[in-house]
């Protein structure tokens, strides 16, 4: 099924590269461009794209509220195009808040060449947002105690209740920023154990995202600095780019890493994962986020083998429900839960 693609950019060089790239897919047809927001809308009421790649910064009005205002009324899904820096990250993560499904680096040198890399990211990511969930802002959501919880045979909790967690670790990609801050929204100042946070994020991202999660949340956030002692209620983001493991028990720390060039995710859960299998073992509670792939799925493995608790976001809930279903189907999970009663699961399990 080919994928219809609404271009909005006020570049006219932008636009008219972005259509000749993604036109070059045999799965992927540009419906028409735009030039700034209020065009943008108009152009989704009209043509109906299955996919919306934005600008942030244009005239007339901003990608931002574009996205807000799309999302509001259609809910087409949006890649958002965003400058890698700390600037760039803070309205990125506007534009996730505001209903973007996801985002790539705006580079205009990397563009202006012929890149097969460019063009290969470009298709899968246009495609793996294509197939995330979104709503309307208009489209009331289930009734929280209408969501149901329902495990497949092979997801059950575990007998025991008697081993008390003595750390959290968190894994996320597409669609995670948002379900990563609305799960830690949660969670009280005094929650008693530390969290390790895995998102899929350039490095140019992470301290903005850590700084934003820090100023919303009750507990502390941070983005993980190598040596950082493990401490209650604060929570550890793996800094883009490189490997966050987990050292030494008791009061553990923080070892951030060059990691292998192999791995294809820079953090990794299954990285953090299996060093906090080695450390912990059965006292980890791991939890999937929405992503797309299956980092983490490993990870979850070793972690199981040592006796530790693993929880996936539920399908209905995800983003894009690729991660938590790997882990799933490699029947290594214990409780399948929608996000919003996630946090709730936790205090559960770790009362303050």
């Amino acid at each position: 099924m080919t994928i219809n693609v609404l271009v909005v950019d006020d570049s006219g060089f932008f636009r008219r590269r972005l259509v000749e790239i993604i036109n070059a897919s045999p799965n992927l047809n540009v419906i028409g461009t735009a030039s700034d927001g209020r065009e943008a809308i108009e152009k989704t009421a009209a043509l109906k794209p299955d996919v919306i790649t934005m600008d942030y910064e244009m005239p007339v009005m901003d990608g931002i509220t574009a996205v807000r205002e799309i999302t509001r009324l259609y809910g087409t899904p949006v890649l958002m195009f965003s400058s890698l820096t700390y600037e760039g990250a803070r309205v990125t993560l506007d534009a996730l808040e505001a209903g973007a499904i996801d985002y790539l680096p705006k580079n205009f040198d990397e563009i202006s060449r012929n890149s097969t890399e460019i063009r290969r990211t470009l298709h899968e990511r246009i495609t793996s947002v294509s197939r995330a969930r979104t709503r309307t802002r208009e489209t009331p959501r289930p009734a929280t105690d209408t969501i149901a919880v329902v495990p497949p045979s092979s997801i059950e909790r575990p007998a025991r209740r008697g081993q008390r967690p003595s750390i959290v670790a968190i894994g996320a990609s597409t669609g995670g920023p948002m379900a990563l801050q609305q799960l830690l929204l949660q969670l009280p100042a005094n929650f008693p154990v530390p969290i390790v946070l895995i998102q899929h994020m350039p490095a140019s991202f992470t301290r903005a995202f850590a700084e934003r999660l820090d100023r919303l949340c009750k507990i502390s956030v941070s983005e993980a600095k190598d040596g950082d002692l493990l401490r209650p209620g604060h929570a550890y983001l793996a800094p883009g780019g490189q490997q966050m493991m987990i050292e030494g028990r008791g009061q553990g720390s923080i070892r951030i890493i060059a990691g292998d060039d192999r791995l294809h995710y820079k953090p990794s859960l299954d990285v953090t994962f299996g060093s906090a299998a080695n450390e912990y073992g059965a006292k980890v509670i791991a939890i999937v986020l929405t992503g797309m792939g299956a980092d983490g799925r490993e990870g979850a493995r070793m972690l199981k083998g040592k006796g530790a608790r693993i929880w996936v976001q539920d399908e209905a809930t995800c983003v894009i429900y690729g991660m938590p279903m790997a882990v799933s189907k490699a029947g290594l999970a214990n409780e399948e839960l929608p996000l919003d009663k996630l946090g709730s699961r936790l205090l559960e399990e770790i009362p303050s």
